[in-house]
């Protein structure tokens, strides 16, 4: 739709023209169930998503046929901004499962984002053991090289550090040793 397409390209000011008229479905799904809000997070057009959340016509943690959300979005392309936004809303399951159990944080440790692993455990709302496709994310930032986000993981006391992944058996110590990341070893 052109308001697809206004908030896919980041026009700010067509996104608004085209709520304003009110004939405009702004929860609309793609094929596979994913939303306005959801293409804005990934692409972290903040304006946009603001006027999204203040049309009060979306879901703020709508999922799509893979389990993805908005914020889910936002992790995973490690847009800090966008991630606080959506946390600020209250209106979003900051824990919740994907495909394969993987969750917002898992994402962000997996792939190296500090600051919104940060923000995530300071929600309080996060569990920070849980297994997404067999693997912690302590596991995932172990084996990625992911150094401060292992120190961060550890540092709540609320991860096991010996635990082992359900796909092959490995710690995050056999992680790391595996992909030589000397430093999160000695961490371990």
């Amino acid at each position: 739709t052109p308001l697809w397409w206004a908030v896919e390209k980041g026009h700010k000011a067509i996104v608004k023209l085209l709520l304003d008229t009110g004939k405009v479905d702004a929860d609309c799904e793609d094929s596979i169930g994913r939303t306005l809000l959801s293409r804005a997070a990934e692409k972290g057009h903040e304006a946009i998503i603001k006027l999204l959340l203040n049309a009060n016509k979306v879901d703020a943690d709508s999922k799509d046929s893979y389990g993805r959300t908005p914020l889910w979005w936002a992790v995973e392309k490690g847009h800090e901004a966008t991630v606080k936004l959506l946390l600020d809303t209250d209106k979003v399951d900051t824990d919740s499962k994907g495909s394969y159990g993987r969750t917002p944080l898992w994402w962000a440790a997996r792939s190296g984002h500090e600051a919104v692993v940060k923000l995530l455990l300071n929600t309080g709302k996060v569990d920070a053991d849980s297994k997404g496709s067999g693997r912690t994310p302590v596991s995932c930032a172990a084996g990625n090289g992911h150094e401060a986000i292992v120190k961060l993981l550890l540092n709540t006391g609320k991860v096991d550090a010996d635990l082992k992944d359900s796909k092959f058996g490995r710690t995050p110590l056999s992680w790391a040793a595996r992909n030589g990341h000397e430093a999160i070893v000695k961490l371990l």
